[in-house]
């Protein structure tokens, strides 16, 4: 019963409690900066922010560019249909073998090799249209 005497409820106490204060002022553009970086560093506390910058603590911000990002979930996309397609092909080459003569199975094959030139010429386009996009709205890293 002694314990529950001394417990007055509340908040456990912190280990190393935050106890000094520094106040600082900045004009409107440094104020501006200022907001740039903290919103960029996806922080939720700018006192914290404060500390991992004037401490030089590792500081990551990492850009999403939804275009950036959209366009390659497409291009993901249509790689695994390029892929399936890719599958069909060469069961329709077994079927046709399996059940066709092979002269007929020929005449089947030279159509099918027709549409397979035009994917071709379709997915030659998609790597310099994807390099295209890669150059012009891909910004690469110069640290790196």
């Amino acid at each position: 019963m002694d314990a529950n005497k001394n417990n007055k409820g509340g908040r456990k106490p912190k280990l190393n409690p935050s106890k000094n204060r520094y106040v600082f002022r900045l004009t409107d553009e440094e104020n501006i900066m200022f907001l740039k970086l903290y919103e960029a560093s996806g922080m939720r506390n700018k006192a914290k922010f404060i500390t991992t910058i004037l401490f030089q603590k590792e500081l990551k911000i990492v850009k999403v560019d939804i275009s950036t990002m959209d366009y390659h979930t497409q291009l993901t996309k249509f790689f695994y249909q390029f892929q399936s397609i890719g599958n069909n092909y060469n069961q329709i080459v077994k079927i046709l073998y399996q059940n066709f003569t092979e002269k007929k199975a020929s005449f089947y094959l030279f159509k099918l090799e027709k549409h397979t030139k035009n994917l071709a010429l379709i997915c030659k386009k998609i790597i310099e249209l994807t390099k295209e996009f890669e150059q012009n709205h891909i910004k690469k890293n110069p640290e790196k």
